[in-house]
């Protein structure tokens, strides 16, 4: 099952003279890792090489060393690491002597592995979308069982009768939050597939 980050991470490591800073991060949005680049290169530095995976998108960048030496390898860092919604940079300053297209690949591809190995991870729950309405009072009680069943409220609609909510929880707490939701309102409040 995919994991992401806790929080930022990062590793540093001398090859050959080049100084390699690894920094690794949780992403929400690709907006997230964009920022996350942009506000962590160092343009002092030779090279800022990077690479993001966010669900079905990726994206890296070789950042000028040789096509397929450094993006490409930290992307398939995340992969082997089996990280999801995560963005890594690794910066490298050049120290006078080549490592070649392997030894860059190594290089690149190993700070993100080592970076992201020791970085305390959280696992990913694969939720679906579902929804259901409750009368003002209920609000606070409904919000803190999704919590429980480690859901989120995605969106909220206050109308005249109550208040809408759009839900995503793992399918397997589905049951057992529609009975506590039904229990606290007396039936009530049901859990139905969110409109898509």
């Amino acid at each position: 099952m995919p994991s992401t980050l806790l929080g930022p991470c990062e590793f540093r490591e001398e090859i050959r003279k080049s100084r390699f800073i690894t920094l690794a991060a949780p992403i929400a949005s690709v907006q997230d890792a964009q920022a996350f680049i942009e506000q962590n290169s160092d343009l002092a530095a030779t090279h800022n090489c990077w690479a993001w995976k966010m669900g079905d998108q990726y994206r890296s960048n070789d950042d000028g060393e040789p096509g397929g030496t450094a993006g490409r390898p930290i992307l398939a860092a995340i992969e082997a690491q089996d990280c999801d919604q995560v963005v890594v940079l690794v910066i490298r300053w050049y120290g006078g002597i080549q490592l070649g297209t392997g030894g860059l690949a190594r290089a690149y591809g190993g700070g993100a592995n080592k970076c992201l190995q020791q970085a305390p991870k959280r696992l990913l729950i694969a939720r679906v979308a579902v929804s259901c309405s409750c009368a003002f009072s209920e609000l606070v009680l409904v919000k803190l069982r999704v919590a429980e069943a480690e859901g989120l409220v995605t969106a909220e609609d206050f109308t005249s009768n109550g208040v809408d909510l759009q839900l995503a929880v793992a399918s397997e707490v589905i049951p057992t939050l529609a009975q506590q939701l039904a229990d606290l309102s007396r039936g009530r409040i049901v859990l139905q597939d969110a409109v898509s």
